[in-house]
């Protein structure tokens, strides 16, 4: 008789009472079912040979400077992709979805020069965006310095590639580029702030620059000055155009000009940064609530063809984006990398129906069409908690239980394990997010269901521990239902989950990534 993997893992539970009897199968069949089992994740170093263009990578700051190290590490690899999706799409405005406090949309902005939208459903997270935005230009010196570094040792390596009878020349002409820019700033001829492109730097090449320099390189190097000198600025100009600080009067040689030059001058830079505000580079926090049939053209003045992305979005945010993407011919493409499982709605979880209701599981019309549901608890169970935590809450259900006569509150605790410095601290300050009377419960009340439960935490580590082997079968199914839901799709040229964090440091690691078909041109 031919048993399949299903008949085997089956075993691993009770026919009757259904109950675990076998841990060690158990263990091995949620191993069997991983996303990373499967064989259905493309992996990233594909994805990105496949979208490479001829641009080479950008360099310059590092996330790390201004970031935890979790963050930093997933702003770094998923700006990256983001910056080779953009290329690929010949698209330079990013929306992205849930930005929270920007660090992934400041660093697009800054690092790869692209026109970034952050929508937050929270206003004080917009707030914590614009806040840290307007701090990012107290280093913009610091980088300025380090622009000017980095150019001399490229312009040095690229002098000793160069041929022997070349390389006096090629000496004389960087030397006097990098003289060209101190001279540029220290006179005040170039006001970056209003001048920066977000599609190169050719045009800031052809400013104003000094007429005696000019006359003193020779026609032959023309092209070769014109390149280097777009380095010069490229490097230069690292932060985006609101993240700039003018010029104190105090560093420029402003006293030769007249009062007339200096307001046409002003006036020019204004026409200028008026006539490149639709191109040049930029972020812009904006508050809303993102739903299924969230208009982004009510909020966006300037939508144009972009890519959406979304670094963890809670619950149904994830699926809404994607919702949003295909129904949207704007949206060239789509990142998204969600979380919060157990935020999400599902169509079948309750036997109410609402029809005009949107729901972010299942998306697709196969699992629709079976009627499947994970439920909460299942849901829960993708939630990666430590256990500590998890006894606090079990205790305090008890407490609240038997002291104030609760079993069932609309209000949450939310994440008041992290703030409390004790079990009696978490407790008092659950209650009051409860909105229930602490002072009828003295400490010693409550370090008595401490006391008493706490021999018992073995067994929450061992159910907790079941959670966390269980909980990556509860991802893929979550995942690949909105990988089905984009392979439904008629317009989507390639659809694929892609692994982007190292899970130790990122446990929601895999993303969700689609294109559009491109029309002929």
């Amino acid at each position: 008789m031919f048993l399949t993997d299903d008949d085997i893992f089956s075993s691993a539970f009770c026919e009757n009472s259904e109950k675990l009897i076998n841990v060690h199968l158990f263990a091995l069949a949620a191993k069997y079912y991983s996303l990373s089992n499967l064989g259905v994740c493309t992996p990233l170093e594909d994805v990105l040979e496949a979208l490479k263009g001829d641009s080479e990578g950008a360099a310059g700051i590092k996330p790390d400077e201004f970031m935890n190290n979790k963050k930093s590490h997933e702003v770094q690899v998923m700006s990256e992709l983001v910056d080779s999706i953009a290329n690929y799409c010949g698209i330079k405005q990013v929306i992205d979805i849930g930005s929270g406090k920007g660090y992934l949309s400041s660093f697009l902005s800054m690092q790869y020069n692209l026109k970034v939208y952050g929508i937050d459903s929270s206003s004080s997270n917009t707030n914590g965006a614009h806040e840290r935005n307007r701090k990012l230009k107290k280093h913009w010196r610091a980088y300025q310095s380090r622009g000017k570094e980095s150019l001399k040792s490229r312009s040095l390596e690229m002098a000793n590639d160069r041929p022997v009878e070349h390389e006096l020349n090629c000496k004389t002409i960087n030397e006097e580029l990098l003289n060209n820019a101190n001279s540029l700033q220290n006179q005040g001829q170039v006001i970056i702030q209003d001048v920066v492109p977000s599609c190169g730097f050719t045009e800031m090449a052809a400013l104003e620059t000094n007429t005696e320099t000019e006359a003193d390189v020779g026609s032959g190097t023309q092209s070769h000055e014109t390149k280097l000198s777009e380095e010069v600025l490229a490097v230069l100009n690292v932060l985006p155009v609101d993240a700039v600080e003018d010029f104190s009067s105090s560093h420029c040689n402003c006293g030769e000009l007249c009062e007339e030059e200096k307001v046409q001058r002003k006036m020019t830079s204004l026409k200028t940064k008026a006539r490149k505000s639709s191109e040049s580079n930029l972020y812009l926090p904006l508050t809303s609530c993102i739903t299924a049939e969230t208009e982004l053209s009510d909020i966006i003045t300037d939508l144009e063809d972009c890519m959406m992305v979304g670094l963890h979005t809670c619950g149904d945010l994830a699926a809404n984006t994607l919702r949003i993407f295909t129904a949207k011919p704007e949206i060239k493409a789509v990142c998204s990398v969600g979380c919060c499982y157990h935020l999400l709605s599902e169509q079948f979880e309750n036997q109410e129906e609402c029809h005009d209701q949107v729901w972010g599981f299942p998306m697709c019309q196969y699992l629709k069409d079976k009627g499947w549901c994970c439920g909460r608890n299942a849901r829960m169970s993708a939630c990666l908690l430590p256990t500590e935590s998890l006894f606090y809450r079990a205790v305090l259900q008890v407490i609240i239980e038997e002291i104030y006569g609760v079993t069932k509150s609309d209000r949450h605790v939310g994440k008041t394990f992290s703030k409390s410095s004790s079990f009696v601290d978490y407790v008092r300050r659950s209650l009051k997010k409860l909105e229930l009377d602490d002072s009828k419960l003295p400490d010693s009340c409550i370090m008595d269901y401490y006391e008493k439960y706490k021999d018992r935490m073995n067994e929450l580590e061992a159910f907790n521990m079941l959670k966390v082997v269980l909980a990556p079968c509860i991802e893929v199914l979550i995942l690949l239902d909105r990988l089905c839901y984009l392979k439904e799709q008629e317009n989507i040229a390639w659809s694929g989950l892609v692994k982007l964090f190292d899970p130790v440091k990122s446990p929601r690691c895999y993303a969700v990534i689609a294109l559009k078909n491109q029309p002929c041109s």
